[in-house]
């Protein structure tokens, strides 16, 4: 297992790190401690989580995948093999993740606790990457490209940054990242950070895929010269590039099976976009989730590529993509389907 610097921190997270949004929803408590023995037993250091979790989000299952987190590392007693990253919710409607019944912001006082909570669950005194999980401020997150002005409610980014502080401070959080940022949230950021001698985010954790490669477009650049880089998430588009939702497939127990929110990743263009990427696996001899798994992890702004499972199978599949020879005839095949169709699901 190849290991990276995480931003200018001294740790060195494993270049693949464990997602585990479906542990406590579609996996159970057994499953999610057997996914993290396999990965600890193939050289994987760095688990990725969040306090909505499981996905997706509702009353009865949020916290539940800290809990499992948190028993395994009571039973294993292993806490300081792990480099561990959770989220804080930004501002939703959501009422259930806070005692007073309010909606999520980010707030000193909603900070403080959510981290609280999430030390609980997960039975450990402090965290190694507090990430914010989106924007306090109103954005188009997902689906479009480029920029949309909204207006509404949102709590300057010094502030929230002042909040990070005082966790920090206290050793509940050791550093801190980001999570479904624009470059220019990013940069305001390191702004605040440089000036008023505030936290510095040392991540950012966004989607990556051979579908959506918005964030080429500006956030590698800040990767590479401010030395925050991106955890990538969703190297499959929720599947759909593992080829197992094609010409209307839907497979017992998968996520569009179960839950139907997928819609993005259907369109004509998407459809094209897939079927090219199928070929190019095919004529390698590759099989396609641990190519499109590999072409995610090879990225030189990449810090770690967040692999999600909800089967052993599954998991061994995109834990062992790192073995997949990257060739330039690859490369330039790939470069080509982008080029044909860019961007179809960001």
């Amino acid at each position: 297992m190849e290991y990276r610097q995480l931003g200018r921190t001294d740790l060195k997270v494993s270049a693949i790190c464990l997602g585990t949004m479906t542990w406590g929803q579609q996996n159970t408590e057994s499953e999610g401690h057997a996914q993290m023995d396999y990965a600890i037993a193939e050289g994987i250091n760095f688990f990725d989580t969040s306090e909505m979790y499981a996905v997706p989000p509702k009353p009865e299952t949020q916290g539940s995948t800290e809990k499992i987190i948190g028993s395994w590392f009571k039973a294993r007693g292993n806490r300081d093999k792990v480099i561990l990253a959770t989220k804080v919710a930004g501002r939703s409607p959501m009422t259930w993740l806070r005692d007073g019944g309010e909606g999520t912001e980010q707030t000193a006082a909603q900070i403080k606790e959510a981290v609280d909570k999430s030390l609980k669950r997960l039975q450990t005194d402090y965290i190694d990457l507090y990430q914010l999980h989106w924007p306090d401020r109103p954005i188009n997150l997902f689906g479009g490209l480029g920029y949309k002005h909204i207006e509404g409610k949102t709590h300057p980014i010094e502030e929230i940054l002042e909040a990070l502080q005082a966790v920090v401070k206290a050793g509940k959080v050791r550093h801190i990242g980001l999570s479904n940022e624009t470059p220019w949230g990013t940069m305001k950021f390191l702004h605040h950070a440089e000036t008023k001698g505030l936290p510095r985010v040392q991540s950012i954790q966004n989607a990556y895929n051979l579908l959506n490669r918005t964030f080429e477009l500006g956030g590698s650049e800040i990767a590479h010269r401010d030395q925050v880089g991106l955890l990538a998430y969703s190297p499959l588009a929720q599947g759909y590039l593992s080829g197992k939702y094609q010409n209307g497939a839907l497979p017992e127990g998968s996520r569009k099976q179960l839950f139907n929110r997928l819609q993005r990743y259907e369109s004509p263009q998407t459809d094209r976009a897939i079927e090219s990427y199928l070929a190019i696996a095919r004529k390698h001899g590759l099989d396609p989730s641990q190519m499109a798994n590999q072409f995610a992890t090879t990225r030189p702004f990449v810090t770690s590529n967040i692999i999600g499972a909800t089967t052993m199978a599954q998991l061994k599949l995109a834990v062992t993509s790192t073995q997949v020879k990257w060739t330039e005839e690859l490369e330039k095949d790939i470069e080509a389907a982008h080029l044909a169709q860019p961007n179809p699901a960001p």
